[in-house]
């Protein structure tokens, strides 16, 4: 496949995420398959019950680099087209988004495939921290 026709977009944001604008930024007439990972914060967490919100801290310009490296480790193992991975950084409420990784390609295997790589390669080496609140307290969370 000619390295024009595929697009990655990886970006780390304040701002609120949109799944549904990746997927429509992935899709592409030669996919049969579009998977979109949409990470969520939830109220509890292992020992905690009442987590009221997850805030994000990145470690600048270079958490984009790393994860472009995941990306180009993804494309070489699997044959996909286009992907988006956006991570918030910031406050984010309960029930929202704080990751989204779209991948499109030709068949569901090397799609799933990809996108589960993505999402635990950006957890397991992405410099991003998650501080994780309840009511009278709150601690970082050990990641990256």
């Amino acid at each position: 496949m000619d390295a024009h026709d595929v697009r990655t977009r990886v970006e780390v944001t304040e701002r609120d995420l949109d799944p549904s604008a990746a997927h429509s930024e992935v899709a592409d007439q030669r996919a049969g398959a579009v998977v979109v990972f949409t990470g969520v914060v939830r109220n509890h967490s292992p020992g905690k019950t009442d987590v009221s919100h997850l805030e994000y801290e990145a470690y600048g310009d270079h958490v984009v680099g790393k994860i472009e490296e995941i990306v180009a480790e993804a494309r070489r193992r699997w044959d996909i087209l286009h992907v988006v991975v956006e991570h918030r950084t910031g406050t984010v409420a309960l029930g929202g988004v704080s990751v989204v990784v779209a991948v499109s390609a030709a068949h569901r295997d090397m799609a799933f495939e990809a996108a589960r790589h993505l999402i635990d390669e950006l957890k397991h080496r992405a410099p991003i921290w998650k501080k994780e609140h309840w009511p009278g307290g709150a601690d970082w969370v050990e990641g990256a």
